[in-house]
């Protein structure tokens, strides 16, 4: 489990002995519930065990035990010494005194000397060197840990009141910080105008009997022209073929050969003025099959007739 920086510096307090009461009962409740904080902190005072070896052996003041006892009180009844149990003395009998022939008699003038006791050099205790710097820069650490903590959560405090700020109250921002506002296009489709009808004009191409051989439709605004055959007869090897016919021009113009089906469209009236169209007359001839070999016609018209405005358009005029 990862552990904050609190947690940590936490930790390494109790096992210098720097928290209070409440902290310590604190730190100890962690570490009967969490086994791995309990790891941290022992790891801790592996770490600071040392210390307490650099600290040497201090006699307190007598005025401390003083303290001490007009602290807890007088007692009621003066406490007994205490009397420590003694040990039976055990009595040990000498052996018997013997003369030795080899050394003479125990009882000699002469006494014998005992040697002189060997005396153990004194045990001094190990020369302890104190340095306060180490308890010094710990201390710095745990506050500068402490700093670090406290600083980054103003700083994620202020960033969480300026995104709220931008979001719901962006006007009261400084204006470096302040959102851009959004400019968004929006295309707004206008429905196209209602098509103004156009007139249209007819002719009926007839023989001289008077039934109708074909109509021919003109667009008053396209100037496309449609050729529907009705009763003129084929024949073979042969092709009908429109002209237009007007004393405005010289001599007539094809207007192309109309096809073996019952519609034939061209839009070939667009380069003559809606004089010309108007007045024109329209004519069909009997040519060689694919229509007149010198764009003259080669035979009599047998089919004729003039056009007639069969639908006004908006303004009445005439094909442009």
């Amino acid at each position: 489990m990862a552990y904050s920086e609190d947690h940590i510096a936490l930790a390494a307090e109790y096992a210098l002995g720097t928290l209070d009461a409440e902290e310590r009962a604190q730190v100890e409740t962690m570490m009967a519930v969490d086994s791995e904080f309990a790891a941290l902190v022992q790891a801790w005072q592996f770490r600071l065990g040392p210390l307490n070896q650099m600290v040497g052996l201090v006699e307190p003041r007598p005025v401390v035990w003083d303290n001490i006892k007009a602290a807890i009180g007088p007692t009621s009844a003066p406490q007994a010494p205490l009397v420590l149990p003694e040990t039976p003395a055990t009595t040990v009998t000498p052996p018997p005194i013997t003369d030795d022939p080899e050394f003479g008699s125990a009882f000699d003038p002469e006494p014998a000397q005992s040697p002189e006791p060997r005396r153990l050099p004194e045990a001094r205790p190990p020369r302890v060197i104190f340095d306060e710097r180490n308890v010094t820069a710990l201390t710095g650490r745990v506050k500068r840990w402490r700093g670090i903590a406290s600083a980054a959560t103003a700083i994620a405090a202020a960033l969480l009141i300026t995104l709220g700020l931008q979001i719901y109250k962006p006007d009261a921002l400084p204006n470096a910080i302040r959102p851009k506002p959004r400019i968004q296009t929006v295309e707004v489709k206008t429905p196209a105008p209602a098509l103004t009808p156009s007139a249209q004009y007819v002719a009926l191409l007839q023989g001289p009997n008077g039934g109708p051989a074909f109509i021919m439709t003109i667009d008053g605004a396209t100037k496309n022209f449609t050729v529907r055959k009705v009763g003129a007869p084929s024949e073979p090897g042969k092709s009908f073929e429109l002209w237009l016919i007007s004393d405005k021009l010289p001599q007539p113009r094809s207007l192309g050969v109309i096809g073996a089906d019952d519609f034939t469209a061209r839009p070939v009236l667009s380069g003559y003025d809606p004089d010309v169209i108007n007045g024109a007359t329209y004519a069909v001839t009997v040519e060689q099959a694919g229509g007149s070999p010198n764009g003259q016609p080669t035979s009599a018209p047998i089919f004729t007739g003039k056009l007639i405005e069969t639908v006004p358009g908006a303004s009445g005029s005439p094909p442009r």
